[in-house]
Formats: C-alpha cells, structure tokens, sequence
C-alpha cells in the first residue's frame, strides 16, 4: 500500500511521464484484469455442455440491463473522483471528505431503487432487449443475482475509482486484481463443480465485489489518509450532490446510449440474423472491450493529473499528460485493429468452439473494428474533458458517436444490408466521432495557449 502523506501533492511536481506511469500501469493492469474478469465469465459460460451458444446468447441480451446499471453508478462515481481529484489540487481536504460521504449515500439510494425496479420487470425488459424463448431462461438467471448484488457493485467500482484518484493507485489495483482472481477460482467451482450453469457465474461475481467493497469501506474509513469520510458518513450535501451529478451526467448518458445501442444491436441482428448472432455481437463486444479497458487504464491515470494540474492552474502539465496519454491510446486501439483484420479466428474461438458462432464472430470482428485505429484518440479525448469538469463538451463527445451517428446508421444499414449494416455502422460511427474529437479538442487547447500558468481558468468553463 502507498504511503498516506505525500501522493496527492506529487501530482503537481513530478514529471509527466513518471506520472502516468505510476498512476496509468496500475489502471491498466486493474482495468484489464476488469475486462478478463468478464471475458472468464463468457469462456467458461460458452462451454456449458451442450448449450453453451445459447447460454453465451443469453448473457449478451444482458448488455443493455448492465449498462444501465453501469450507467447509474458512473452517474455519481465520476462526478464524485472528478471532484475529489480538483479539491485535493486545491489542498481542500475537509471537502474532498464531504464529497466521499456524499458518494456512499447517493450510491445506496440509487442501488437501491434500480435492484427493485429491475427486479420487478425483469422478463418483460429482457425481452425488449431481444431474449427469445431459448435465451431468456439463461439471461433471466444470470441478471437476477447481479441485480440483487448491484448495489454493492456500483460501491465497490465508485470507491475504487476514488482511491486511485487520491493517490493510491497500487490499492486500487491490487482489489481489482483481487475480485479478478477470486472470480476465476470460483467461476468452475459454481458454474461446473456445483451445477448451477450462469447463476453460478453471476454468483461467484457478486461474492467476490462483496469482499473487495468491505476492505474498501475500511480503507476510507482510516483518518490517517488525505481522504477519509467525513461525519456523518451518511450525509447527503444537496449543493455536492448536485454539482457531483452534473460532472457525471456526460458519462452516464454514454453508458446509457451504450445501453440504447446494445438493444438496438440485439434486436436488428435477432431480426436479421437470428439467436447465434446476437451471441456473436456478444463474443465481438467482449473481445474489443478488452482493449477499451486497457484504454480506459491509460484514462484513469490522466484523471488525477490533469485533474489535479487544473485545480492548481499548471497548464501545460495538464497539456502534456494529455498527448502522452492519446498516443498510448491510438497504440491501444490500433493493436485491437491488426487483431480483428489479421486473425479473428484465433480470438473468437477463445469463447466457443461452435463452427457456425465462430464464423459469425470472426467475421463481425473483423467488420466491427475496422474503424477502430484512431478510437483511442477520441477516447482520451472525451475523458480530459470530463476531467476538467467541462460538461457540456464531455456529453456532447460521450453522446456524438452513440446516439448522432451509430444509432441511426444501425437502424437504416440493414434494411440495404441486411446483418452486415449492423456490423457496418460501427466503423463508419467510429471514423466521424474521431473528426469531432480532433476539432474539439483542438479548438480546447488554443485557449489554454492564451493562459500562463496562475492563471484564472473561468474563460474555459471547467468546473473551477
């Protein structure tokens, strides 16, 4: 574990590149390990004897479910570490505290209200986002224990984000690695050894997210630390609530689009391609999603430092952490790109071994990512501008290739195209959110070259 007095402060003094390999590795290897925790559940819920495709099918018309969940959690956890990471740049500790206090109770009510209200429409929401009659049993069981456990999720992922953000990116890891490996033991133990298919491997997720949050909730319980909860830590601040809410607005709005063109992929391609090409999108999705997490990594640890630099008026730290971070992203996703052309076979069959799955796999990877090089660009780019808190451009880059472009293109293509204007679309969304980004991003740092550091930043709308 780091050390509890000096992190926060080296962020405004070490060098970049030292920087963002001390607080980027540890996220990389967390989100990774994050990515590989659900890609364990799909291999070894591909192989359940005998219906193993439908079972993967079944876990794929989980995706807009889990992405609002997802959403929900975002919704107060990056609004709460956008925060938390400006106020420790401003050596503002007690607010930082309020801001954790704050986190807890806005999660647990909203965890709360979501388990009951999915709980309560479960079968007719599943069958909105495309199950079949052979699908929803599989999917029906695998989402009532995660819901039942999502509540814990959304604290557990919020608090870890927190922790890496106030300086102690190893914890952070190290309790993702931990529920990563943990999953991994008990997955064949639940899902073979006990008999219980997918519920075991919704189960043995939930497990292990209950055991990394009690450590967690300990951690930030410790007064020795920067960030602690303040008292009572069941506050609710309605002003931190608000402005916590507004930061997270942008991300919660791109996973809820997430959740809009998962269903609207489901159900195109049950229309025109039936069961086992849902269940490709799904094997498609957790494949590329591997390499959006290692990006995600490299997003984690810009955060802090161009949160951090922001608060504390050094621009052009915040500019230089900013290109380090794209470059490393394009390297990323370019990777994901020579993958899905050159040998699609070789990843796909990772989650099944169905000949006609895979073919309809590989074949919508290599479709699906053929735009997907210069992705990582667009990522980093949307993600500096939830860090400084600006808004509006951070919703409108979270929203631009989700609902402006890819949303519209996967309803018209396939009535030319048929299952491939599904794959199609996300290329093309792709290729023209990466030209808004450029000019956005652009057009940001022309103003931060009329600043010197020290100066006010009210001119470029962040959140201070």
């Amino acid at each position: 574990m780091e050390g509890t007095s000096a992190a926060p402060l080296e962020l405004g003094t070490e060098r970049i590149g030292t920087l963002l390999r001390r607080y980027a590795v540890p996220g990389i290897i967390a989100q990774t390990a994050a990515s590989l925790y659900n890609m364990v559940d799909s291999i070894y819920i591909g192989h359940i004897p005998d219906v193993g495709s439908y079972a993967i099918s079944g876990l794929a018309v989980t995706f807009p479910l889990m992405n609002i969940s997802i959403a929900l959690g975002t919704l107060v956890g990056v609004g709460a570490m956008t925060l938390i990471s400006i106020l420790l740049g401003q050596k503002n500790y007690e607010a930082a505290g309020k801001v954790l206090s704050n986190t807890l109770t806005l999660n647990t009510i909203i965890g709360i209200v979501f388990t009951i209200v999915a709980l309560a429409f479960l079968d007719p929401i599943l069958y909105f986002f495309g199950a079949s009659e052979k699908t929803l049993p599989f999917a029906r069981d695998y989402m009532t224990i995660i819901i039942l456990g999502n509540t814990f999720s959304h604290l557990m992922h919020g608090f870890n984000g927190i922790i890496r953000c106030s300086g102690h990116p190893r914890t952070a890891m190290g309790l993702t690695l931990f529920t990563v490996i943990s999953n991994a033991i008990l997955d064949p133990v639940f899902i073979f050894g006990l008999g219980m298919g997918i519920r075991g491997a919704a189960l043995a997720t939930v497990i292990c997210q209950i055991l990394a949050l009690i450590y967690t909730l300990r951690f930030l319980a410790d007064k020795r630390r920067f960030l602690h909860f303040g008292k009572p830590v069941f506050r609710l601040d309605k002003p931190v609530a608000k402005q916590s809410l507004a930061i997270g607005v942008g991300p919660f709005m791109m996973n809820v689009a997430a959740s809009l063109v998962a269903l609207f992929v489901n159900q195109q391609l049950r229309k025109y391609g039936g069961d086992l090409a849902i269940g490709a999108y799904g094997i498609v999705n957790r494949f590329t999603m591997l390499f959006i997490m290692i990006c995600f990594g490299f997003n984690q640890g810009l955060q802090p430092i161009a949160g951090y630099n922001y608060g504390a008026r050094q621009y052009h730290r915040v500019r230089e952490v900013f290109f380090l971070t794209a470059k490393w992203e394009v390297l990323v996703t370019t990777t994901c790109f020579l993958v899905a052309m050159l040998i699609p076979g070789a990843a796909v069959r990772m989650f099944t071994n169905d000949p006609e799955l895979v073919a309809l796999s590989s074949r919508g990877l290599r479709i699906m990512n053929s735009g997907f090089a210069l992705v990582g660009f667009g990522m980093a780019s949307s993600n500096l501008f939830q860090c400084l808190g600006m808004v509006k451009k951070s919703i409108f880059l979270s929203l631009s290739r989700q609902l402006l472009f890819l949303l519209p293109f996967i309803y018209t293509l396939p009535l030319w195209f048929q299952e491939t204007g599904v794959w199609v679309s996300f290329p093309i969304s792709d290729i023209l959110n990466i030209i808004v980004s450029a000019i956005l991003i652009v057009n940001l740092f022309r103003k931060f070259n009329r600043l010197a550091d020290g100066d006010d930043s009210s001119e470029l709308g962040g959140a201070v």
